[in-house]
């Protein structure tokens, strides 16, 4: 039973679940879509009714965002953690290290999936990167047929909310790829061109506000942070 969001039905995990659920996926025929929405993420699903349809037909909804967690626990209906994609995507590879187990990593500008690869195969030894791409590319087809040939289990699909969603919903059986995972930005934290919060501003679900002070200009973005709160509120009195 998955927990209704204000329109998005997330998988009720803590991060170890979220993994054990990621890798029993595997085991399956696929492919199989990971999607982390966060609070923006779960408007413009209010908006756009492609995106919202894949995302409720993804196999695992894991919630990535603080206004996702307090918005359920608004609604009446809390979900258990936040769990971060890119602490996702770290688990997962280390759960994949010395398995066996193909990544193929897609997306970030030229040259940072590559750099990624390179620091993350050393940080995980025994991962198995297959590939590397950038997300500037004109036709999907190439680029599935890569990914393909190069044998991944895993695709980590970094091309920003909601085209990755869509570009797995369309691709992922092409690619021959057990799990595809739209990760976002996550390959500039794995390469080192974007850095997360202190520690301490992740356990306070603080991350937001550490990147809006790093990067005044996503301040339209972190707006729909208390909008999501306003909304839940308002879908709670009108349940009562």
């Amino acid at each position: 039973m998955r927990t209704d969001v204000l329109g998005v039905a997330f998988d009720n995990v803590t991060l170890e679940e979220a993994v054990d659920r990621a890798v029993a996926l595997l085991d399956r025929e696929g492919p199989h879509l990971v999607v982390t929405p966060n609070a923006e993420l779960v408007q413009q699903a209010g908006r756009d009714a492609q995106f919202a349809q894949v995302l409720a037909q993804a196999d695992l909804v894991i919630p990535d965002g603080v206004g996702v967690i307090c918005s359920a626990k608004i609604l009446g209906r809390p979900l258990k953690e936040r769990v971060p994609g890119v602490d996702f995507a770290a688990a997962l590879m280390e759960r994949l290290a010395g398995t066996g187990r193909r990544l193929f990593l897609l997306g970030a500008k030229p040259g940072v999936a590559e750099l990624a690869a390179d620091r993350l195969t050393a940080r995980y030894p025994g991962l198995m990167i297959c590939g590397a791409r950038d997300g500037y590319f004109r036709e999907d087809g190439p680029v599935a047929e890569a990914i393909r040939a190069a044998g991944a289990d895993v695709v980590f699909v970094c091309l920003g909310a909601p085209k990755q969603e869509k570009w797995i919903a369309a691709n992922g059986q092409a690619t021959g790829a057990g799990l595809l995972v739209g990760l976002g930005g996550a390959l500039d934290v794995f390469a080192g061109k974007a850095k997360r919060a202190p520690q301490a501003f992740q356990r306070l679900g603080l991350e937001w506000f550490y990147r809006l002070c790093r990067e005044p200009s996503r301040i339209g973005r972190m707006a729909k942070l208390p909008l999501i709160l306003t909304q839940a509120v308002g879908a709670r009195l009108r349940e009562r």
